[in-house]
């Protein structure tokens, strides 16, 4: 048995907590994956890398509305893949490397493991592991739904997809959320025929509807959409393509496909990491439970000496989230007579499909029953960006800003965007949420770039005609 002062189960954000403070002290990593976690080998940036050759190949076709002709001769996916991942995979092997070779008293464990109690751990081929602080940031897998056929070659997940190596002609993608959503675009900008099978409809029905229905309208343009269809099974032809069978509103029907993208959500690893050994408590949905500390909870209270963040125990699969917890653990490790509490306010996110989405706060549905409950009015605005001058230049037709505020006040309580560039046009709106900006205040009291694309914040801003404003 081997005794640490820190062990660290997941080698993603969790990896961020080996700072200086440690130096003189044992640390174990333990990851049975591939070092680095999801965000750099299968989540965000790989898909990010995708994304913008994608938007370059999209644009040739969109040009034509403005009289730019521009033609798409050809997508080099082989190539589009292997500038990705030489150099995400050199980045997971140096940080491996550094890890593993370079620091004295870092040891790391290429294995999976499991909590034997709560301050101790086992690895597969059985070696034990003590700690006096444990963080489990073990992250979180693609769900495979219980379909026939799942087992067959050319099913993927979020996890293989952007390895294949070429370019499907044909591709069911199974799901509706954001994983769907971007992919969805990168394989349909590329030249593939996108098929999405969604269970229940609009897209993206976790969003605000407005921004839900809207996007499911304008992705219906570029791709076969189905809504409220489910897939029952999927068996290989002669030819090596997949027969999709689905029963959706109109009966049953067949699809034939080269290949299925699995984006049906992700799930916690905690069932792969012995809890019930431990005794620690799990959310319904299999999340470890944790304070506003990051602190892992047993019988409600919280266990000394053990942390979680990230998807494990978070209620946001979201890597700049998973960051700012490992933030607040990498304090309170060291800070045990001063311990600081994550903020989870105002959490945004983006999709990365075509339309672009970004969302913070609140939807208007959660606005609507906040506000009534609290006897105050609620303001909305939604403005369209083809009311701006940038709006024009681009004679953009889907693209808005909605947001929800306190009328009495200008409190904002939630923003969503989807157009062009909406994950840097939510920047602002964040900022004001954060530091308590109202909106009046927010719109008059700094200028506004004319006439760049920010203007349809400013005017949707000045459109919520809240009780701070003139």
């Amino acid at each position: 048995m081997t005794h640490f002062d820190l062990a660290i189960i997941g080698s993603g954000s969790g990896n961020s907590l080996i700072t200086p403070d440690w130096d003189d002290k044992k640390v174990a990593v333990i990851d049975g994956g591939t070092f680095g976690g999801t965000c750099l080998n299968v989540g965000c940036i790989p898909t990010k890398m995708y994304v913008y050759p994608a938007q370059l190949a999209a644009a040739a076709s969109d040009a034509a509305r403005l009289g730019v002709d521009v033609t798409l001769d050809k997508v080099h996916w082989r190539d589009i893949r292997d500038r990705i991942f030489t150099r995400i995979d050199a980045i997971s092997t140096g940080g491996r490397r550094y890890r593993a070779e370079e620091l004295d008293n870092v040891t790391l464990y290429d294995s999976h493991v499991r909590f034997v109690s709560e301050h101790a751990l086992e690895t597969e081929d059985g070696q034990r592991i003590t700690a006096d602080q444990i963080v489990v940031a073990a992250g979180s897998r693609p769900v495979l739904p219980n379909i026939p056929g799942m087992d067959l070659p050319q099913v993927h997940t979020s996890d293989t997809v952007m390895r294949i190596p070429d370019l499907p002609e044909r591709i069911l993608i199974i799901g509706g959320g954001y994983i769907a959503a971007e992919f969805g675009f990168v394989f349909s900008a590329f030249g593939a025929k996108v098929t999405m099978a969604a269970r229940s409809g609009p897209l993206l029905r976790a969003l605000d509807a407005t921004v839900s229905e809207r996007f499911t309208e304008a992705v219906s343009k570029q791709w076969d959409v189905r809504l409220d269809t489910e897939v029952t099974s999927l068996m290989e032809n002669p030819d090596g393509s997949v027969r999709a069978s689905l029963e959706g509103p109109d009966g049953a029907s067949t699809l034939d496909t080269d290949l299925v993208l699995v984006a049906t959500g992700r799930v916690p690893n905690t069932d792969r990491l012995g809890i019930e050994a431990a005794g620690f408590d799990l959310r319904p949905d299999g999340r470890l439970a944790v304070d506003e500390f990051q602190r892992l909870l047993k019988g409600g209270k919280p266990v000394e000496g053990v942390w979680g963040l990230g998807d494990v125990s978070s209620d946001f699969q979201l890597k700049h989230v998973a960051n700012h917890e490992a933030r607040t653990v990498a304090h309170n490790l060291v800070h045990p007579e001063n311990l600081k509490a994550s903020d989870h306010r105002f959490v945004p996110a983006a999709v990365f499909s075509s339309p672009q989405i970004a969302s913070v706060g609140m939807t208007e549905e959660e606005a609507c029953r906040d506000t009534e409950a609290r006897g105050v009015e609620l303001a909305l605005a939604v403005q369209e960006y083809g009311s701006t001058a940038y709006g024009w230049a681009m004679e953009d037709t889907t693209g808005f800003v909605k947001l929800l505020a306190e009328k009495e006040s200008g409190k904002l309580l939630g923003a969503h965007i989807m157009g062009h560039e909406a994950s840097m046009l939510i920047q602002p709106l964040i900022q004001a949420m954060s530091f308590g900006l109202d909106a009046a205040s927010m719109a008059s009291g700094q200028y506004w770039i004319h006439p760049a694309l920010t203007e349809v914040v400013e005017n949707a801003l000045l459109s919520l005609k809240t009780g701070t404003g003139d």
